[in-house]
């Protein structure tokens, strides 16, 4: 081996030993970053284990009031406390059999996310298609318009909803939170530019075989669109599983409140439940990720045509 060879050999060893440590530090980096942000999650499930007596021993000061209501100045340092001396489940007991309020409110939330995710993205399915198979200046006006309404916060849109639903006389009623949830642009925009990538030959070699709209819709759109309807669902869930403002406002009914609602109402003796009610609320939003991570990546990823 000559001499010049060997200097390419060392040079290639000592690009990869570079390369290797790069990424163990980018590696321990994220890691540090997850740690952080699992964190709230980990010190809510463990705490949720912790008696009353324990949490208010660690936590007491955090959540004290004076006599008027308002908070006080915090005067000694609090420690995180991740591991509970005595595994207690007296908490759960509580939100699962004794008090029937927790469930109610869960089955809240339930009943207020599940027609709207449903039907947005029956409703986004429809009008994806309409507005990429058939184009237009019109029809782009009304879909720059989905852009603009998507891009405002829902605290701007408020009041016109607020005011709609009063004419409609919604107000305190399910169809006050459906009806806007329903047709939310969000899965209208997210669909409309997945199926747009869909190569335009794959429609025409179905439209040679006779297939007509509604059979390319369903067999070649829906299912080449499988990764995006899941990425919309899962984020649209999570959105609305978590909304607070929006039955504050349209909903004067507490019992129709959610749990969402329902946890940021609980006060300062009741510490040890929210732990609980806020782990057992976690579920369902950990289970749809978990299921849908793979379909979600998919979906944000894939550039549209037939995967192989």
């Amino acid at each position: 081996m000559s001499v010049s060879e060997k200097k390419d050999k060392n040079a290639a060893q000592r690009r990869k030993r570079i390369h290797a440590v790069k990424i163990g530090i980018a590696t321990l980096v994220a890691a540090g970053f997850a740690v952080l942000f699992l964190l709230p999650i980990i010190l809510t499930i463990t705490n949720s284990f912790m008696s009353s007596s324990e949490i208010s021993a660690n936590y007491g000061s955090v959540f004290a009031t004076n006599d008027r209501g308002g908070k006080v100045y915090i005067s000694e340092r609090v420690t995180l406390k991740f591991i509970p001396d005595i595994v207690s489940f007296s908490q759960y007991i509580t939100v699962l059999f004794k008090s029937p309020d927790y469930l109610l409110k869960f089955w809240n939330s339930v009943i207020l996310v599940g027609p709207i995710v449903v039907f947005q993205l029956f409703v986004a399915a429809l009008a994806s298609y309409g507005f990429t198979r058939y184009r237009g200046r019109l029809r782009e006006i009304i879909f720059f318009s989905y852009i603009i309404l998507m891009l405002m916060p829902y605290q701007v849109t408020l009041v016109p909803n607020y005011l709609v639903a009063g004419w409609l006389k919604t107000i305190n009623t399910y169809w006050a939170i459906w009806l806007p949830g329903i047709f939310s642009p969000f899965a209208v925009f997210l669909l409309t530019k997945y199926m747009r990538r869909i190569p335009t030959s794959v429609i025409e070699a179905a439209q040679i075989d006779g297939a007509g709209e509604w059979q390319i819709f369903k067999r070649v759109c829906m299912p080449l669109c499988k990764g995006a309807i899941c990425s919309a669902a899962i984020l649209v869930f999570i959105d609305y599983w978590n909304m607070v403002e929006q039955p504050l406002i349209l909903l004067a009914d507490e019992e129709k409140h959610p749990l969402s609602v329902f946890l940021s109402k609980i006060n300062a003796g009741e510490i040890g439940l929210a732990f609980a009610v806020a782990t057992v609320y976690m579920v369902p939003s950990l289970f749809v990720f978990l299921y849908g991570e793979e379909y979600l990546v998919d979906g944000i990823t894939y550039q549209g045509g037939i995967k192989g």
